[in-house]
């Protein structure tokens, strides 16, 4: 399910920057008096059983509150293991109460809105940026010291919080108070923050431990080995419009393109197809060689309906896409020669496979196994013979409430009986 947009106001955030999530129980967060003992002791013990970092951060700055730091804004920001991603950062400001948690694009890093940053500072070299903004020069070192300025923080500090692989995590504080943090504050601060950090890299060990199954291996597959469905022949049966596509022409392509001009072109393939799937609700499986198998996953008829429903519009929008690479190529495919068009075939069957664990014993993949998956595979190599790119069998159509065109029953290898087989009517 995609997660619901969240209004990003009062607060406005750049481009590469997208709010994912708001904690907003400002004072309920944390007891209304506290003091460094007791942040320590809730650290050891409740803070340790919380399985999201929002909370943790929001109920730790509302602590750090508590104790009498005078605190106006604060920041977390960590980075993570992704293709596409910078990072995580959790923003609190004591103007509106709220903690959002926000993940930041990888283009960031070469924007100036870091290079000129403190953050910058500490992230990529483990430095502590202290800034009074009323010191002569002030706006000289950072650009954003104008924006402290403006809105009336007088002290400043980013400093590193442990690190994650090359770069460090960071953590500010930012308070309008002319006298800014006292000794003792300071003081406490040391005891607190180190015990904290180790809680932040267990949330993020756990959350780049999920980026990178998300990846290879699709969300729910993902899901469910992080959950510890790990063992050799683990898994589930599950009834699923199953999709299984190929590139057409990849032999003589890859016959006459180089390693890195046929990666390219795979890419740019691939993205069109994985992304109409998984926008449309499925979950992309295995990419093998010019293939790709995917599932739309039901547990009843209307369920089976919507799922059908899904994976032809999948299939089409994936059509539409290829079609917008032929008519103008990415960037990416620029300079390289004799590709054009890039063209697929894609099959669409329901059945009832086995989604789970198979391999040895120390290499296993995740996938689904099944006689309906063979005949996907034996559809979609009929579609080369019929000359349609989307081929659904009667079992799809079916439940799909539009014209289709009837091409007839058809032997598959593995099947008992004849099959139908039918292609969406051409416009």
């Amino acid at each position: 399910m995609p997660t619901a947009k969240i209004d990003p106001a009062p607060r406005q955030y750049p481009p590469f920057v997208t709010l994912i999530g708001r904690g907003d129980r400002r004072r309920a967060a944390a007891p209304a008096e506290a003091t460094f003992d007791d942040i320590e002791r809730w650290l050891f013990g409740e803070a340790a059983r919380e399985d999201e970092l929002l909370p943790l951060v929001e109920s730790l700055i509302w602590r750090l509150v508590a104790v009498g730091l005078p605190l106006d804004r604060a920041s977390l920001h960590v980075g993570t293991l992704h293709p596409q991603l910078l990072g995580f950062a959790w923003n609190w400001n004591s103007a509106d109460g709220l903690c959002d948690e926000v993940r930041v694009a990888e283009g960031s890093l070469q924007t100036d809105a870091y290079l000129m940053n403190p953050l910058h500072r500490v992230i990529d070299h483990g430095e502590t940026v202290v800034i009074d903004t009323a010191e002569p020069g002030a706006r000289d070192r950072f650009r954003m010291v104008g924006d402290l300025i403006e809105a009336g923080i007088r002290h400043y500090v980013a400093m590193p919080l442990g690190a994650a692989g090359t770069y460090h995590n960071a953590i500010t504080l930012a308070t309008k108070d002319v006298a800014g943090f006292t000794d003792d504050q300071r003081a406490g601060l040391d005891r607190v923050l180190p015990i904290f950090a180790l809680h932040v890299q267990r949330h993020i060990a756990l959350r780049i431990a999920g980026n990178v199954l998300d990846i290879y291996l699709g969300g729910a597959a993902g899901g469910r080995v992080l959950a510890g469905t790990i063992k050799r022949g683990s898994g589930d049966a599950i009834r699923a419009v199953i999709w299984a596509s190929d590139l057409r022409g990849f032999t003589d392509l890859a016959d006459r393109l180089s390693g890195p001009e046929m990666t390219a072109l795979l890419n740019a393939y691939f993205e069109q197809l994985a992304g109409a799937v998984m926008a449309n609700g499925g979950e992309v499986l295995k990419f093998i060689g010019d293939g790709m198998l995917a599932v739309f996953p039901f547990s009843n008829d209307d369920e089976a309906a919507e799922a059908a429903r899904d994976a032809l519009a999948a299939a089409e929008q994936a059509l539409d896409g290829l079609a917008d690479i032929n008519a103008a190529p990415p960037d990416d495919l620029a300079g390289i020669e004799g590709w054009q068009p890039l063209k697929t075939g894609i099959a669409l069957h329901e059945g009832e496979v086995f989604f789970g664990n198979v391999g040895a014993p120390e290499r296993l993949d995740f996938t689904v196994i099944g006689r309906a998956v063979n005949a996907t595979s034996r559809v979609e190599a009929l579609s080369k013979q019929v000359g349609r790119a989307i081929l659904l069998t009667e079992p799809v159509a079916s439940r799909i409430d539009r014209p289709f065109d009837d091409l007839g029953r058809h032997e598959l290898r593995g099947l008992s009986e004849p099959i139908g087989i039918f292609s969406p009517t051409d416009p």
